[in-house]
C-alpha cells in the first residue's frame, strides 16, 4: 500500500478555516458571549459590578472583559476569525454551487432514472418529434427551466431525446446569501463598533482621559469615519464636543458643526415615568454659515453631514436651588436663616466646620414632578411601620417600580432635592428631601430621606406638618423637650391635671414617673447598665431609651404592663409639653379631643424618636428653584449600517430560499416505439426534501405528461 501524500501545515490550517464546523463553532462562541452581554449591563460604573458581584468575582469579570464584550480583544478575535472561516467557506463552495445552478445534468443516462424513487413509465400515440414539443411546452408553462439533448444512439446505446427540467433552483443560491451575510454584518460591526477607534488611539498613541482638562493627545479626528459618542447639551447652550467611553478613559470626538438646545421638553405619564422626551435644537455649520432648526425625539432621530443625533436621554442642566437650613434640636426657630444658593452639580459649598473639618454640601439632583404610589397595595389599612428611620420599609408608598395589586393612588408629592454632605475626610452621606409635605394615612408629614451608600435605598425619617404646613409645631416640641425649665413645668402640669385633688401623695408620684420617662425620652438621663455590661451605641433619648429602662429596672412578668403605663404617662407629659411651647409661642393650646391633633402628638413622639438616628443636626429644604434641562444625544457616524442592512436582506433571503424553497430536477426520456409509431417515456423526479407536496406534485407531472387530454 502506498503511504497517504503528507499534507503541509499551511494546507491544514486551511482546510480549518475553511470548515463549516469550525465556523458554526465559532458563532456558538460568539452567540453565547452575546448573551452574557445582553444579561450583564455593559459600560457601567465599577462600584456598580462590586455591589452586584462581589470584589473577587467583579475583578475576575472585569480581567474577562464582561463589562465591555462587544469591544474586548477576544471577542473581536474570534469576529475577525468567523468572517474569514465564512469567507473561506463561501470562497471554496461558491464555484460548485454556481457550476450545479447552471448545470440541468441532462446528460443523465436513460437506465439511472430506474433508481429514483419518484418514476413512471408510459406510451403516447404521437411521434417523438410531436411528442418532445408537446412535453417541452407543458413544462415551459408551469415555470420549469428545460434543456433537452437529442441522442442518435449507438454503441450499444438508444436513439432519443432525454428532457432535463429544474424548478426551484433559488434554493442553491440560498447558501451563498447566507453566508455571505454572515460576513457583511459582521465586517459591518466591526467598523462601526471601537475596532477603528481602538486602531486609532493606538497609531496616534492617544491617551484617555478621566477628567479634568483635555488635552490633544485625547482629541480624536474631526474626520473619524466611525464612532458612537455621548453629547450634553444644557438648554441655552451649544456644543460640538461629543465623549468616547472607553475601559480606560475617554476620548474627545469633535463634531464638524455645533448643537444648540434651544428647549426641552418632557411629558409624563400618570405614573410618573416619561412619556415623551424631545429636544428643540439648532445645528450651526461654520464652514458653510448655516443653521438648521430640528427636534430630536426618541425613535425620530436627525441626520446632518452623514452624523446621526438620537436623543439618549435628559438629565439637569445647572439648575438652580435655594435651600433653608432647618435644625432638627428647633435651635433658630423663629429667625430667618440665611439661605444657600447653589447649582446642581456645580462646585461643592462650605456648609460647617466640625471637630474633624469643613463640612461641604454637593447638590446633585433635582426632581420637580415626584408622582407616588401612596395607596395600599392590600386595599386595606396601611401597615407601614410610621417609624420612618428606625428605619422602615417605604416601598409601599416611595419609588417601587413594580406594579402592586390592588387600585393604586398615584399622587404628585411634589419637587425634591439631592445633596450630599462630604466631610474633610472625603466621606459622604446623601440626602432627599422633599419640598412639602406628602399626605399618608391622612397625615401631611415631610419626608427627609438618608443613605449611606448609592446602592442602599433612602430611609426616611417623617417629620408631621402643624396646621400651617410647616415644620414649626414639631420644631418647637423638640425645642422643648431639650429644655429642662419646659420640662419640669409640663410634668407639673401633667401631675395637677392627672392626679385627683384629693389625692396629692398620688400627684407626686405622676409628676416622679412622668419626669423620669420625659428625660429619657429627651436623652437627658441614661437608663442604668448591669455590672459588666457593654454601654449601648445607639444615642441616648427615645423610645429606646424607655425600652432599655424597662428591661434594666422592672422583672419580665410586669414589663408588658409598665411599658403600656410608661407611655401613657409620657404621652401625656409631651402633649403638656406641647402646649407649652405654643403657649409660649402666642397660640392657642390643642385640643387633645381632635383626632387631627391626637394623630400629630402620635407622630410626632415616633419622628422625635426617630430623630436622634438622624446623622446630621440640620437638614437642608428646597426653598426654591429654577429649574434648567439638558439633554444627552448620541451623535454616531455609521457608515457601515448600510452593509449591515444589506447583510440582513440577505439573511432573510438565504434563510427562506434555503428553507421554504425545494430543488426539484425532473428527467424525461423520449424515444420511437415499435412499429406503431408512437412514443415510449420514461421519467422521474428528484427533490431536495421528499414530501407529500412532492408526492402529489410528481403524480400530477405523470398525469399530465402521460396522458395528452391533461394539464398540470
Amino acid at each position: 500500500m502506498t503511504p497517504p501524500p503528507a499534507r503541509s501545515l499551511r494546507g491544514d490550517l486551511l482546510e480549518l478555516l475553511s470548515s463549516m464546523r469550525f465556523a458554526i463553532s465559532l458563532l456558538t462562541v460568539i452567540c453565547v458571549a452575546s448573551a452574557i452581554g445582553t444579561v450583564v449591563r455593559q459600560g457601567e460604573p465599577a462600584t456598580n459590578y462590586v455591589e452586584q458581584f462581589g470584589p473577587f468575582w467583579a475583578e475576575v469579570y472585569g480581567a474577562l472583559g464582561l463589562y465591555r464584550i462587544y469591544s474586548s480583544p477576544w471577542f473581536l478575535l474570534i469576529l475577525a476569525f468567523l468572517v474569514t472561516s465564512t469567507s473561506l467557506c463561501i470562497a471554496r463552495n461558491a464555484p460548485r454551487i454556481l457550476v450545479d445552478f447552471r448545470n440541468h445534468k441532462e446528460g443523465i443516462r436513460e437506465q439511472a432514472l430506474n433508481a429514483f424513487h419518484h418514476r413512471a413509465e408510459g406510451t403516447l400515440a404521437t411521434p417523438l418529434a410531436e411528442s418532445q414539443a408537446r412535453v417541452q411546452q407543458l413544462l415551459s408553462s408551469t415555470g420549469w427551466s428545460i434543456k433537452s439533448q437529442v441522442r442518435t444512439g449507438g454503441a450499444g446505446k438508444a436513439a432519443g431525446v432525454m428532457i432535463a427540467a429544474r424548478l426551484g433552483a433559488v434554493n442553491k443560491l440560498g447558501y451563498i446569501a447566507a453566508h455571505s451575510a454572515i460576513v457583511l454584518v459582521c465586517v459591518g460591526g466591526l467598523f462601526d463598533g471601537d475596532l477603528i477607534v481602538k486602531v486609532q488611539a493606538w497609531a496616534q498613541n492617544l491617551q484617555p482621559f478621566r477628567g479634568g482638562a483635555v488635552t490633544e493627545q485625547s482629541r480624536l479626528s474631526v474626520g473619524n469615519p466611525a464612532y458612537r459618542a455621548q453629547l450634553f447639551v444644557a438648554e441655552g447652550q451649544r456644543s460640538n464636543s461629543a465623549v468616547l467611553n472607553l475601559d480606560k478613559g475617554m476620548l474627545l470626538q469633535p463634531l464638524p458643526f455645533e448643537v444648540e438646545l434651544k428647549k426641552f421638553n418632557v411629558d409624563y405619564y400618570a405614573t410618573g415615568m416619561p412619556k415623551r422626551f424631545a429636544s428643540d435644537i439648532v445645528i450651526h455649520d461654520p464652514r458653510t454659515n448655516t443653521t438648521k432648526a430640528a427636534t430630536v425625539e426618541v425613535n425620530h432621530p436627525v441626520v446632518y453631514d452623514g452624523v446621526t443625533i438620537f436623543q439618549s436621554s435628559f438629565e439637569d442642566g445647572g439648575s438652580q436651588v435655594s435651600l433653608k437650613p432647618v435644625f432638627l434640636r428647633g435651635e433658630g426657630l423663629g429667625t430667618q436663616p440665611e439661605l444657600i444658593h447653589g447649582v446642581v452639580n456645580g462646585d461643592a459649598l462650605p456648609l460647617a466646620t466640625d471637630a474633624q473639618g469643613q463640612v461641604k454640601i454637593e447638590i446633585t439632583g433635582l426632581r420637580v414632578i415626584n408622582v407616588e404610589n401612596l395607596s395600599d397595595a392590600s386595599g386595606g389599612e396601611d401597615k407601614t411601620d410610621v417609624r420612618g428611620v428606625n428605619l422602615a420599609d417605604l416601598s409601599k408608598h416611595l419609588g417601587s417600580g413594580a406594579k402592586p395589586p390592588g387600585d393604586k393612588k398615584l399622587v404628585n408629592v411634589g419637587p425634591s432635592v439631592t445633596y450630599k454632605l462630604r466631610d474633610a475626610a472625603g466621606q459622604a452621606r446623601e440626602y432627599q428631601n422633599y419640598m412639602v409635605p406628602v399626605n399618608l394615612n391622612g397625615q401631611a408629614m415631610f419626608l427627609l430621606g438618608v443613605r449611606d451608600t448609592p446602592s442602599d435605598n433612602f430611609r426616611f425619617l417623617r417629620v408631621p406638618a402643624d396646621e400651617n404646613n410647616s415644620l414649626d409645631g414639631w420644631l418647637r416640641l423638640r425645642r422643648a423637650l431639650g429644655d429642662e425649665t419646659m420640662r419640669r413645668e409640663a410634668v407639673r402640669r401633667f401631675a395637677v391635671h392627672g392626679a385627683p385633688p384629693e389625692r396629692p401623695e398620688l400627684a407626686a408620684q405622676l409628676a416622679v414617673s412622668a419626669q423620669r420617662a420625659l428625660d429619657l425620652f429627651a436623652g437627658a438621663i441614661v437608663a442604668p447598665r448591669a455590672p459588666g455590661e457593654p454601654a449601648s451605641t445607639q444615642p441616648p433619648g427615645g423610645l429606646q431609651a424607655l425600652s432599655d429602662f424597662i428591661e434594666q429596672v422592672v422583672p419580665a412578668p410586669e414589663r408588658e404592663r409598665t411599658s403600656e403605663t410608661l407611655v401613657r404617662i409620657l404621652n401625656g407629659a409631651l402633649a403638656e409639653l406641647m402646649n407649652l411651647s405654643r403657649e409660649k409661642a402666642g397660640l392657642s393650646p390643642l385640643s387633645m379631643e381632635a383626632e387631627s391633633a391626637r394623630a400629630f402628638m402620635t407622630q410626632s413622639v415616633l419622628s422625635i424618636s426617630d430623630a436622634f438616628l438622624y446623622p446630621v443636626p440640620v437638614v437642608l429644604m428646597l426653598d426654591g428653584f429654577e429649574q434648567r434641562q439638558a439633554s444627552v444625544f448620541q451623535v454616531t457616524r455609521t457608515p457601515g449600517r448600510n452593509v449591515v442592512y444589506l447583510g440582513c436582506v440577505l439573511l432573510i433571503v438565504g434563510v427562506f430560499a434555503m428553507l421554504y424553497i425545494r430543488e426539484r430536477r425532473l428527467w424525461i426520456w423520449l424515444h420511437s416505439g415499435d412499429a406503431g409509431g408512437g412514443t415510449q417515456v420514461r421519467m422521474a423526479l428528484s427533490a431536495t426534501r421528499h414530501t407529500l407536496d412532492t408526492d402529489a406534485e410528481f403524480e400530477r407531472l405523470k398525469t399530465a405528461v402521460l396522458t395528452p387530454a391533461a394539464r398540470v
